[in-house]
């Protein structure tokens, strides 16, 4: 096949959970397809990741754009001036005509059999002809996050503005899974969700494609830690990451020192925001910004903890804590989507107090630990490889209608029109 592969960034570095899954998913389809990858970059992004895209398609166009900061005085004067927007801040953000006519001239040669809108937000830059059938490859349920986010808030201005956003991403959504021939989400909960939410929009039914893991990348070490050490990976300036560790830092954190004085916990993976910066000034807290590598960060960590009062998609992180041989305490929100069970691969815990206790019990009891690690560890190495996962998702692009039964059916010309 050739596939037009639309997505928001180059997927170098791999410091996003998002990233990492399009990346092994991409490089297992390269090798017998023809991908085309089409994706903003910062202009100052260092040329080796630019390069380093031929490892997952063939051919790269990039369209320069500057990440915007997520929080300060530009980030609220960019958001005022989305306030009448009908489309959500997260998607009008990076609405370009700059992309959109690279598209549009990539879809004019003809020569693409299939188009892959890799997350939600890069449908707002396709053309209203596709003449080719198109996939929309869902990581999360959007409109859940901002509702989650509406639930959290603090604050009546807050809740105010994340249910506004909710309810147009709720519409934008909608309207944007109607786009498609075919819908692919990350689990069976998100899948559920989808259809839930949005009965008339799914055209066909929609595939779940597994989360992978590298077990080999992620092995455990030799040494076992041994001091009283808790570690979160992640993006920190996505927002429900940066809620959850304020969460873990503000309530739980606490608790756990006064049970455990020793105990200490880092903050480990890319831009950290300022709210999450100023955590690191806390006893006890270090917060470590970029790192090459987590797997040093995860040797250390006798508990690996997921505190997500917000999110939707699957974990990449839990499972890589799993295959590194670590324990790991989540929230149920945390872990979503994956096929876990309590007490055996991971521990459960939404309250403060019951997280505190669950991660106590582990920093205390060493056998324990061990037992829960070696379950999760057994669990990704036997059904959580990446080249069936890249096998799904290649099954779920072949079985579409061909591009003369497609018959190059006219869409929205974007979905702002439809709001």
């Amino acid at each position: 096949m050739r596939i037009l592969w639309l997505t928001t960034n180059l997927l170098l570095p791999l410091d996003k959970g998002g990233k990492l899954r399009t990346w092994h998913l991409m490089r297992h389809l390269a090798r017998r397809h023809d991908i085309t990858c089409v994706c903003f970059a910062d202009p100052d992004q260092p040329q080796a990741h630019v390069t380093g895209m031929s490892e997952v398609a063939s051919d790269l166009v990039t369209i320069p754009r500057r990440e915007g900061t997520k929080e300060g005085v530009k980030f609220y004067a960019s958001v005022a001036r989305h306030l009448a927007d009908p489309l959500p801040y997260a998607v009008a953000q990076y609405r370009s005509p700059a992309f959109r006519r690279a598209v549009s001239d990539a879809l004019a040669t003809g020569r693409y059999d299939r188009v892959v809108c890799d997350f939600l937000v890069p449908a707002v830059n396709m053309p209203a002809q596709l003449g080719c059938p198109s996939v929309l490859f869902t990581h999360n349920v959007e409109a859940e996050i901002w509702r989650r986010h509406a639930e959290t808030a603090n604050g009546w201005l807050r809740r105010l503005l994340y249910r506004r956003q909710w309810r147009r991403m709720l519409k934008f959504e909608g309207r944007t899974l109607a786009r498609f021939d075919r819908v692919l989400a990350v689990s069976d909960v998100d899948r559920e969700t989808l259809q839930r939410l949005y009965p008339s929009s799914v055209r066909s039914p929609i595939a779940v494609i597994p989360t992978g893991v590298d077990t080999a990348f992620f092995a455990p070490t030799a040494v076992e830690p041994s001091a009283p050490h808790i570690v979160f990976t992640g993006s920190m300036d996505w927002l429900p990451n940066v809620d959850g560790v304020q969460f873990f830092c503000r309530e739980i954190l606490p608790r756990i020192r006064r049970a455990v004085p020793g105990a200490t916990f880092s903050i480990v993976g890319r831009a950290p925001t300022p709210a999450v910066r100023r955590l690191g000034e806390e006893a006890g807290v270090e917060v470590t910004g970029r790192v090459d590598d987590v797997r040093p960060h995860l040797a250390k960590a006798a508990v690996y903890v997921v505190p997500l009062r917000i999110g939707g998609g699957t974990r990449l992180k839990i499972f890589e804590a799993m295959a590194a041989g670590r324990a790991v305490v989540s929230t149920r929100i945390g872990a979503e989507g994956l096929p876990t069970e309590h007490g055996r691969h991971l521990l459960l815990a939404d309250e403060a107090a019951s997280f505190a206790d669950a991660v106590v019990t582990l920093l205390r009891d060493p056998e324990a630990r061990r037992a829960i690690a070696r379950e999760a560890r057994a669990l990704v190495v036997e059904r959580y490889d990446w080249s069936a996962a890249a096998d799904c998702l290649e099954r779920a692009l072949e079985h579409l209608p061909t591009a003369s039964a497609h018959a190059a059916r006219l869409r929205p010309s974007s979905a702002a029109t439809q709001l």
